[in-house]
């Protein structure tokens, strides 16, 4: 396993600070931000004075029912190879439902959402996976995910399923101590049984990020300093191994560049003072005698091994998988019903921090919308997500929901209704909207008296 040492995400708003912090060996990148042609300069940079740097996936959806995208997966390996990187990773969730496998309109969640641990999500899983590793250049490392929510009737623990996962697989994971956290206060997971069922030694590199806690709910927000019980959970885990890398996550309200150093500090003590304890195995992973290769006495293979699920044996998994999938998606954002054995006041948590992100992202893609619609944007695009999932990516969201207003004779001021109108022509492109958007869009043509 590579040595990577000590690492921080690289955002374009924090890029001077890291090029000053001391002691950073690599960064990580989101890969979908990338243009493997056009590498923004300071990371260029970077790169050139020999900091490595690792490309972070978000938009695969390995969890997901359906086989991934074999446009996303090339895309990931062109950034992979485009930055030299040693591997690459992405996330155990799922981004996306409905669709052909089951007969319904594709719905995008904008959020990385969990999958079940069940036997059904782990055939799937393993399949996709084993799918990725061929298509990439490079290692594939998995990360675990935060969870408001918790499905029921799972089958197995979070240790054992990734155990299991790396077993089938022979993948490397990512292991976010903020997210086992997360998963402590809101679904009461201890993180240190999850950390003694794992094969540690098949970690690639580690997240530690912060967070806030609201009402009895974590929010992973990456967007606080890291907390002192996050830092426990590191030091739950570097007291079982010392993981290869260790990287400090921030997306938003990015400190001073001192206040960055002084967490890399903290993070950097908790991996130097954390006292060894006798690793204790949960029933499984370790009762066997060892064997050369085994996922519980060395480094995990980087291919995988003999056990093979084939696509005629996966397909009514998928099925299964993809109604489930696709029936909490729905409810999370078109404000269908609550599948069964859910927790209704968790899903409408998380129902409320999609919608909550979905708008605040889109406001970033497209700032003109907050501008020309002043403090009623939050409010009415809200009240437009309630019942309209995500179809095509953020900046379609935008396309989508100012031809929504104009449809409605919005905003109430002819002045602002123009400049939403002209901001939508001037993006629409020659290509002519489809059938339900041209009729909106005729509408709010006639509104304005422009028929």
């Amino acid at each position: 396993m590579e040595h990577l040492g000590t690492g921080i995400g690289w955002r374009p708003e924090i890029a001077d600070g890291v090029a000053e912090l001391p002691g950073v060996d690599w960064v990580e990148v989101v890969a979908e931000n990338l243009c493997p042609g056009h590498l923004p300069p300071a990371l260029q940079a970077l790169r050139e004075r020999g900091t490595t740097v690792v490309p972070h996936g978000v938009s695969l959806g390995l969890g997901g029912a359906e086989r991934p995208d074999p446009a996303r997966l090339a895309a990931l390996a062109e950034r992979a190879e485009a930055l030299g990187a040693p591997l690459v990773t992405e996330h155990i969730a799922f981004v996306r439902a409905g669709g052909p496998l089951t007969a319904s309109p594709a719905m995008e969640a904008g959020h990385l959402l969990p999958v079940p641990r069940t036997r059904d999500a782990l055939d799937v899983l393993c399949e996709n996976i084993r799918i990725a590793q061929d298509a990439l250049p490079v290692p594939l490392a998995v990360e675990n995910i935060a969870a408001l929510v918790a499905w029921p009737d799972e089958e197995m623990t979070e240790g054992r399923f990734l155990a299991e996962l790396v077993e089938r697989t022979g993948v490397r994971l990512l292991i976010d101590v903020a997210n086992l956290h997360t998963n402590h206060v809101n679904r009461n997971e201890d993180p240190a049984t999850a950390l003694d069922e794992l094969p540690v030694e098949a970690i690639a590199y580690v997240h530690v990020a912060g967070g806030i806690e609201r009402d009895g709910v974590w929010h992973d927000t990456h967007a606080h300093p890291v907390t002192r019980p996050v830092l426990d959970v590191l030091a739950e885990l570097c007291a079982r191994t010392t993981p290869p890398g260790i990287l400090l996550e921030r997306d938003e309200n990015f400190p001073a560049t001192d206040e960055l150093a002084k967490e890399l500090d903290m993070i950097r003590t908790v991996m130097t003072e954390a006292p060894a304890v006798p690793v204790r195995r949960g029933p499984g992973t370790a009762q066997e005698p060892a064997t050369e290769g085994s996922p519980t006495t060395g480094p995990a293979p980087t291919t995988g091994p003999a056990t093979t699920t084939g696509p005629a044996t996966t397909t009514p998994a998928r099925q299964r998988l993809a109604v489930a999938q696709a029936a909490l998606l729905s409810a999370l954002v078109a404000g269908t019903p609550a599948p069964e054995g859910f927790d209704r006041r968790r899903l409408l948590v998380q129902s409320r921090a999609l919608a909550d992100k979905r708008a605040s992202v889109v406001a970033k893609v497209a700032p003109e919308l907050p501008g020309i619609l002043g403090t009623d944007y939050r409010p009415s695009f809200l009240g437009y997500a309630r019942h309209r999932p995500m179809k095509g990516g953020y900046r379609q969201d935008a396309m989508d929901f100012a031809v929504h207003l104009l449809a409605e004779n919005r905003p109430a001021d002819p002045d602002a209704r123009r400049q939403l109108t002209q901001w939508w022509r001037d993006r629409s492109g020659p290509k002519p909207p489809g059938r339900p958007a041209n009729r909106l869009v005729r509408a709010a043509r006639l509104a304005l008296g422009r028929g």
